[in-house]
């Protein structure tokens, strides 16, 4: 029996540095610290449904820097609404909106930008505002609002309508999916077909060109009925013996997978995992030939989620960022429902792993609706300096974990229970999905079952799983909180 060892995980590595972090609840700057601009422009989008929409607004400084600041507008039509806001503090009243400066965007140099944004509702029209003020100042660099056409049903790329949500009950059965349907991220949060706020819980494969033994019909059963799992995700390799040995190959793996995760009620997270090298545009021309497939085959299911890079390290945020924006009009052109998981910088650590933080995605996020941010840990490894910054970003980012372990960053050692716990209990309360590396039986601490498992026919009771299995299983088995009105 050849045991084909994963390579050790060499991300997160640089556990110890964290840089400058501003930690602690975001507060809105006082009145008394904003001074009138000189100058300012506006840019206005939004994406239209039948009663809702979403706003993007960028505003640029053209004028001397100011510390806070607040941007007024009014809508031409009384029948326009705002309903939840990010990055600024909204206000209303009649048709005139304000929109106040948080603490970490407040400061605008001369020539700088910062982009803001709502949901929102209308009734008869959704024109666009065509007047902008900044601390009073109206707005002369130019305004360029523009209005995409409205489209029936609402697209995905959308958070769901404001409008109250359904009272009906819920499809009939109780998997994860009968209950919550397709997936939307409003807000900060991911949403079911009742616009409700949900939490994932489920297991990652590990690499398909070595533990493929571990995913058949009985361990699936194990995961979607013992462990009562919400979530599979389908770890697939790109380079180490993976997808850029067998496009086809391995593309019909991971449709297999997904399928299977489909008949047992539960979402499918496809998982393009880039490691080795860290630069996402190394495989940008095989994302887009991958993506392309996979969403085409899957555009009709309401269970998908695509993790488009898995752990981007040693680049910039804008490489990422330049990155995503290629990729993810690539599955919106065959499903544009879908949400769409982005990698961050620094083994996805928010940047934390290479010194950086959050600030940098809040500043200048992904140009695309319905879209989540990635964040990875290793509790032995990653503690209080990683929770606090991931609890910071949850409060501006749509953020999914969607790769963690109870062990060290390389996926050996000892579960740490004190710190997986922590872990665990956060990414509860803030509602945080998340999939735990790896449902395999790979010699490390990090493995659900113990090795050899996957070469006999049994998958649940103890004698099979390891300290980290056991552990995971007793976390993802308690009750889920799927609301539904």
């Amino acid at each position: 029996m050849k045991r084909v060892p994963r390579p050790s995980r060499r991300h997160l590595a640089m556990a110890g540095a964290v840089g400058a972090l501003t930690l602690g609840a975001t507060a809105v700057l006082p009145a008394t610290n904003a001074i009138a601009a000189t100058g300012c422009a506006v840019t206005y989008t939004t994406n239209s449904w039948a009663g809702g929409f979403t706003a993007s607004v960028t505003i640029k400084n053209l004028g001397a820097a100011v510390n806070g600041w607040t941007l007024g507008f009014s809508f031409p039509h009384s029948g326009q609404r705002v309903a939840q806001g990010w990055s600024a503090t909204f206000n209303q009243t009649g048709s005139a909106v304000t929109a106040q400066s948080l603490s970490y965007n407040g400061s605008l140099a001369t020539g700088a930008s910062t982009n803001i944004g709502f949901n929102g509702s209308w009734t008869s029209s959704n024109p666009a505002p065509t007047s902008f003020t900044l601390n009073g100042t109206v707005c002369t660099g130019g305004t360029t609002p523009t209005t995409a056409p409205p489209t029936t049903p609402p697209p995905t790329s959308t958070p769901p309508p404001t409008t109250p949500p359904p009272t009906t009950p819920p499809p009939g059965g109780t998997t994860p999916v009968a209950i919550n349907g397709q997936l939307r991220v409003c807000g900060v949060n991911l949403c079911n077909q009742y616009g409700k706020p949900i939490q994932l819980r489920g297991m990652s494969t590990h690499g398909l060109q070595w533990f493929s033994q571990c995913y058949n019909d009985a361990s699936l059963d194990a995961l979607s009925k013992d462990w009562l799992a919400d979530l599979l995700r389908v770890s697939m390799y790109v380079q180490e013996d993976g997808y850029e040995t067998d496009p086809a190959g391995f593309t019909n793996r991971v449709n297999t997978l997904v399928d299977e995760a489909t008949e047992r009620g539960m979402y499918a997270l496809i998982d393009f995992h880039t490691l080795t090298p860290g630069d996402p545009m190394f495989n940008l021309a095989r994302a887009k030939t991958f993506f392309a497939a996979v969403s085409a085959r899957h555009a009709s299911k309401n269970n998908v989620i695509y993790e488009i890079t898995n752990e981007p390290n040693g680049v910039s945020w804008s490489t990422i960022k330049n990155y995503a924006e290629q990729v993810i009009p690539v599955i919106r052109a065959n499903d544009p429902d879908a949400v769409i998981v982005v990698g961050t910088r620094a083994w996805s650590s928010l940047g934390v792993s290479e010194g950086g933080n959050s600030t940098e995605v809040v500043n200048n996020p992904v140009n695309a609706g319905n879209i989540m941010y990635a964040f990875h840990f290793y509790a032995a490894s990653h503690r209080d300096s990683y929770r606090a910054e991931l609890e910071r970003a949850a409060a501006r980012l749509p953020m999914f974990v969607t790769e963690f372990g109870t062990v060290t960053y390389t996926g050996g050692g000892a579960v740490d229970a004190a710190s997986s716990t922590a872990w665990l209990d956060l990414l509860d309360r803030l509602k945080i999905s998340y999939a735990n590396w790896t449902f395999s039986d790979a010699d490390e601490g990090s493995a659900a079952f113990r090795p050899g498992t996957c070469y006999g026919g049994t998958y649940t009771g103890p004698s099979v799983l390891t300290d980290s299995g056991t552990f995971m299983r007793n976390r993802i088995r308690t009750p889920d909180n799927f609301p539904t009105s």
